[in-house]
């Protein structure tokens, strides 16, 4: 039988359709999972004695949950403090002590800082660490702020790194300027320190006698004062460090840290060896930047990251193995219960719970963790 040529082409059709492979709906949008967090407004609570915050300059959580601040009190306007003048000008208020433990419930549990014999107190406090040994660090980042203190957890002095007032730059090995960041680790009981508002560099030291280990600048090299501090938005990144400002090591042994103006994690080897990094908005132009400190989720693996992006008024979160930014929370500026104004220092507990202490906006913030939730990019 002879086919009409449109026969013809419907028969073949049909017999392509019939032999060709079925198929497949399309592939959904790839999902990612990222922790949710929610604001918690009645963390902490009420200060006693009409004190105030002043600016939070550090945070940290200890090992029992404890929330430990580092505030400074000498920012505080007379606006601000009419109880503490002489005489009072009304009933509040009164700067707080410098030093600050809460329990997980937010209460006030001790609370010192100040100057004292033997040891040079920082002009403009910055950062906090307790240690596994339960003792505190603190260090400032003032013109003449070149050291760092450790005390035990109720104050009493202990060593003191560095001599105040005196620097020889990126490479001295004796003293430090206007240093950020610190942490202890327990494997080798060194201090790491985040030398990063004056140098640019991270710098060890044993955590008991002070004495000097080793210290190195981005991607391993020597750190160069005289380097420029040219911020670059895409490809190559800057070969020097500009602000220091955080430094964390994981469970893994990775040294984290924020080279904050650079908008960027670098990650390395207790020892300075340069691993990978990963930059945060790193269009983002202003002058603060966008890594401002590090944190990491309390499971094993430490499967996240957390970065306070102050510039953007965001909880960055990172896939801690990759690097690659999952997600965030905030992203509204002001002083309301779920915005922020200058996101500065953050710290996780146990639980997973996440602390922020504000500079600017002379406030700590708690947002509760609330589980692991799906989101598609």
């Amino acid at each position: 039988m002879k086919l009409n040529p449109l026969s013809a082409t419907l028969l073949v059709a049909l017999a392509v359709a019939l032999t060709a492979p079925p198929l497949r709906p399309k592939a959904a949008a790839a999902t990612k999972s990222v922790p949710h967090f929610e604001v918690d407004p009645n963390w902490p609570k009420p200060l006693p004695n009409h004190w105030m915050l002043g600016q939070v300059s550090g945070i940290y959580v200890d090992s029992h949950d404890h929330v430990w601040v580092t505030t400074r009190p000498r920012t505080l306007d007379n606006n601000d403090k009419y109880a503490a003048l002489n005489p009072p000008q009304a009933d509040c208020c009164v700067p707080a002590p410098a030093i600050l433990e809460f329990d997980p419930a937010g209460n006030l549990v001790q609370s010192w800082g100040g100057p004292g014999a033997g040891y040079d107190w920082p002009d403009n406090e910055h950062g906090m660490f307790v240690d596994y040994k339960e003792n505190v660090w603190v260090g400032g980042n003032s013109e003449k702020d070149t050291n760092i203190l450790k005390f035990t957890k109720t104050g009493k002095f202990l060593l003191q790194i560095g001599h105040h007032g005196k620097s020889g730059g990126s490479n001295d090995t004796e003293n430090l300027k206007r240093p950020a960041g610190i942490f202890v680790y327990p494997k080798t009981n060194e201090v790491f320190v985040a030398d990063g508002y004056g140098n640019r560099r991270i710098i060890v030291f044993d955590a008991d006698t002070g004495e000097y280990k080793r210290h190195w600048g981005a991607y391993g090299n020597k750190p160069d004062d005289n380097a420029p501090r040219t911020r670059l938005f895409e490809g190559p990144g800057p070969q020097q460090f500009n602000t220091v400002h955080s430094v964390r090591i994981s469970n893994d042994g990775l040294v984290y840290v924020g080279d904050r103006v650079n908008n960027r994690i670098q990650v390395f080897k207790p020892e300075g060896t340069f691993v990978k990094e990963g930059y945060i908005e790193r269009k983002t132009s202003s002058p603060e930047g966008t890594a401002f400190d590090i944190a990491f989720s309390p499971d094993r693996q430490q499967r996240f990251l957390y970065v306070p992006d102050g510039s953007n008024k965001k909880v960055q979160i990172l896939n801690r193995e990759t690097l690659e930014v999952l997600g965030f929370f905030g992203g509204h500026g002001g002083h309301g219960a779920e915005q922020f104004f200058h996101i500065h220092s953050i710290a996780t507990d146990s639980k997973g719970n996440i602390y922020l202490g504000e500079s600017f906006g002379m406030r700590v913030l708690k947002w509760s963790f609330k589980g692991i939730s799906s989101s598609v990019p």
